[in-house]
């Protein structure tokens, strides 16, 4: 089944073209979403890139949109897309991939591409989510055979999209990149200057890590993650980890 993304990824035939075969099997899925975050309702889907099939839904997907049964294929999810942020997600997906490029193919499996948009929900309206990426599955030829994707609800912390796109390291990467969409661009949103180690400590503390697992997690005292975090708040200027979550994601840091 045809979809708009196709478009995209075959223009980058070194190492996303769908000419490979497709694969039933994946990585250790947990593993996978424990490099990722949820500030919600949320679900997952692996994509096989050679046909855009879909494997191993997560069964949220049925409440969440409202759908009768699982999907077998990535059109069946683009088309939940509000048709407004259709063209916003073809270029945001064009950014993240020429960003990997960039950074280096080798790299591409340590790199979590994010951004926000409207989806239709079981309620019959649109409603904001947030998607997260990973590349989990290439052959030997650096071919990309899978990615998972999480999209979790966000309409009950936000309805503002920032229309920024993220690519962040993961895994012992630090990359931390924020582009922004067309006229966005002139209109950049405020930074705050957050350094890479707090962008680190932003995005477990908005997973909901507190200040002694953070620590644990990046192998750093726990004085230097409340110091960390106290100067998070400070320079977000926010005093609640709800708040601070909500501005995050209006700022597009997350």
């Amino acid at each position: 089944m045809k979809h708009p993304l196709l478009e995209v990824w075959n223009a980058f035939p070194q190492s996303l073209s769908n000419n490979s075969k497709s694969t039933s099997s994946s990585p250790n899925i947990e593993k996978v979403i424990g490099e990722m975050f949820a500030l919600g309702e949320f679900y997952f889907y692996i994509i096989n890139i050679a046909d855009s099939t879909i494997i191993n839904p997560h069964q949220n997907i049925l409440k969440i949109h409202g759908l009768k049964k699982k999907p077998k294929y990535l059109k069946e999810i683009i088309d939940l897309i509000h048709p407004e942020d259709l063209q916003f997600v073809m270029e945001a997906e064009k950014m993240t991939i020429e960003k990997m490029q960039e950074i280096g193919w080798e790299h591409q499996q340590n790199l979590k591409c994010s951004y926000c948009f409207r989806m239709k929900t079981g309620k019959g309206n649109y409603e904001m989510f947030h998607h997260q990426s990973l590349h989990i599955a290439k052959s030997e030829e650096g071919k990309l055979l899978q990615a998972v994707n999480i999209h979790t609800n966000i309409q009950h912390i936000t309805q503002q999209n920032p229309y920024s796109v993220l690519v962040a390291g993961i895994g012992g990467r630090n990359d931390f990149y924020q582009m922004y969409y067309k006229d966005n661009e002139k209109k950049k949103l405020p930074q705050t200057n957050l350094t890479i180690r707090e962008m680190e400590i932003l995005s477990l503390l908005a997973s909901g890590n507190s200040a002694k697992q953070i620590s644990a997690l990046l192998g750093i005292s726990y004085h230097t993650t409340t110091t960390h975090r106290k100067n998070i708040f400070s320079k977000m200027e926010c005093t609640k980890v709800s708040e601070l979550v909500k501005k995050s994601l209006e700022l597009g840091y997350i």
